[in-house]
């Protein structure tokens, strides 16, 4: 797979895990999407994304491609 479809599939998962652990849980876990929001925005401005790094740390290859 390729890094940017994983960060695309990796904040998806947090947050759906997180609207379901706040229904299940606590109300608090919708930081979690708060969070991963936020993350997403200051992504689209500064072009910079914590996991996109490690990913390529990682070996993971570039940018998803239409099918």
């Amino acid at each position: 797979m390729k890094r940017e479809c994983v960060i695309r599939a990796v904040a998806g998962t947090m947050v759906l895990g997180s609207l379901a652990l706040s229904q299940w849980h606590s109300r608090w876990w919708l930081l979690l999407a708060v969070f991963v929001g936020l993350n997403l925005l200051q992504s689209a401005f500064t072009k910079w994304c914590l996991l996109e790094d490690i990913l390529r740390k990682l070996g993971v290859e570039g940018h998803c491609q239409p099918q």
